[in-house]
């Protein structure tokens, strides 16, 4: 089953990504965040110097060229001294290893397959962390708006007080009592406030900007038909996941290499070389040379080393199982605890909405009352907090309903900018790849190299 791409959430942040609208989005939360992500940055160096790896590996099966300059002094019979200067240019190139260097360059591909993955699953944590970081602050700002809205009504109830006191039909307690209420909330408006400031860092830790005002949020993404539906999406697409198959089918490349390192060794040798220095004679002269040969080797016994190596890769594969099982498992986990968080929030703003209801029904009942002398000031201010908290508790509620649905998304594998439609271009990883593989040397693949690393210097 494929999860599709087209999801209500991805075309409704492609719309207002791509609007001027100037209010902040979601989508331009996430956008900002991919964009100036220093952790993305530094993965990006990871899998670049993976991608490294395999143009090392390939590096094996190719000629070495070195120079050699020697100078030697010598002193002989009779106090005579000797001087020889030679310049030899040497070239080595292995032949065939018996599959060696093979396994070497395949592993080194696959631990770039799983380094990508590694890529993608930190793009999930920083789209993840500047959606939180987003509902974060239209959540505080909700906040205050709702206790600054308690603090007008509790104003205006604490002037009712006193003016009911002023014609004699309550105490000075009613007075205290609507005071300390107006003081309780007041104090509440200024938590509210600080936490929208720690809410307001949080947001500019993730995206590099301060907030603007912000754009409702968009509609809620939609979700599979179950709970094993997504289970089974996430089996087939998160990054940690195929981040753990490529790092298996790595170590069982490195069991193979390992048993390979006691196989014979092909490799050719040529010389040449030009060395000054005295003849039988005494007398100075050039003399040049040149040489060829085949090599055949092949390590016999190493104490022990080579056998110690193969038992460690193969302790090395079965971590690497166990790995793979294990993610699998968490993932399963986190998939389940996100898809329960929506339905467990879901039916908290179903009750809190009737909640509400009651308690807005209550509050201006005991209002009404009081006025009639049926009710104290304390019965009013006792409704009036209850209604208060009910509304705090939606906010809640709602928030935890959205960031459910991404963290659905994200256990799923498609918290990304490519299943999210933001719009904008991504990292190719391929790129770099493409450039570096065959360990280029030459002038032309140089300035290839230059292109692509100038180009990813300026960012995506």
């Amino acid at each position: 089953m494929r999860f599709p791409k087209a999801l209500a959430l991805g075309a409704a942040l492609a719309i207002t990504a791509e609007l001027p609208a100037r209010a902040e989005s979601l989508a331009d939360t996430m956008v900002a965040a991919y964009r100036h992500s220093a952790l993305i940055e530094q993965n990006r160096a990871v899998l670049r110097a993976a991608d490294e790896d395999v143009a090392g590996a390939i590096a094996q099966l190719r000629p070495v060229l070195r120079w050699v300059l020697d100078h030697s002094v010598r002193r002989n019979e009779g106090s005579t001294t000797s001087r020889t200067t030679s310049l030899t240019l040497g070239a080595e190139m292995t032949l065939y290893d018996w599959g060696r260097s093979q396994l070497a360059i395949d592993g080194a591909k696959e631990q770039v397959l799983a380094t990508r993955q590694a890529l993608v699953g930190v793009e999930q944590d920083v789209l993840l962390a500047a959606t939180s970081a987003y509902f974060g602050i239209w959540r505080a700002n909700e906040q205050v708006r709702l206790q600054q809205n308690s603090v007008e009504v509790l104003t205006r109830e604490r002037q009712a007080a006193q003016d009911r006191f002023d014609v004699g039909e309550i105490t000075v307690t009613d007075v205290a009592l609507a005071d300390a209420s107006l003081a309780a909330t007041q104090a509440a408006l200024a938590a509210a406030q600080g936490d929208r400031e720690i809410a307001r860092e949080a947001y500019m830790a993730a995206t590099g900007r301060k907030p603007a005002a912000l754009d409702a949020p968009p509609p809620l993404p939609r979700r599979p038909a179950s709970v094993d539906a997504a289970r089974a999406i996430a089996q087939k697409t998160h990054p940690l996941i195929l981040q753990a198959q490529r790092q298996a089918a790595a170590a069982e490349l490195a069991v193979a290499s390992a048993a390979a390192e006691g196989r014979p060794s092909l490799s050719a040798n040529a010389g040449l070389g030009v060395t000054r220095g005295p003849d039988t004679f005494g007398n100075y002269d050039n003399r040049l040379g040149a040489s060829a040969g085949l090599e055949l080797s092949q390590t016999l016994y190493s104490g022990g080393r080579l056998p110690a190596a193969h038992r460690k890769a193969m302790a090395q594969r079965d971590q690497a199982r166990a790995q793979l099982l294990n993610v699998s498992r968490q993932i399963s986990q986190r998939v389940g605890e996100s898809w329960s968080d929506i339905d467990v929030a879901r039916a908290q703003i179903s009750a809190i909405d009737k909640q509400i209801s009651a308690a807005q029904q209550a509050y201006d009942g005991v209002r009404e009352e009081a006025l009639l002398g049926a009710r104290t000031t304390l019965d009013v201010l006792d409704a009036e907090q209850s209604l208060l908290e009910a509304r705090a508790d939606k906010l809640s509620a709602e928030t935890n309903l959205q960031l459910a649905h991404y963290q659905l998304l994200a256990a799923m594998g498609l918290l990304t900018v490519e299943h999210l439609n933001l719009g904008i271009p991504t990292y190719d990883p391929s790129q770099y790849y493409n450039a570096v593989r065959d360990a280029p040397r030459s002038s032309t693949q140089g300035e290839s190299l230059d292109r692509v690393l100038r180009a990813l210097g300026r960012g995506n």
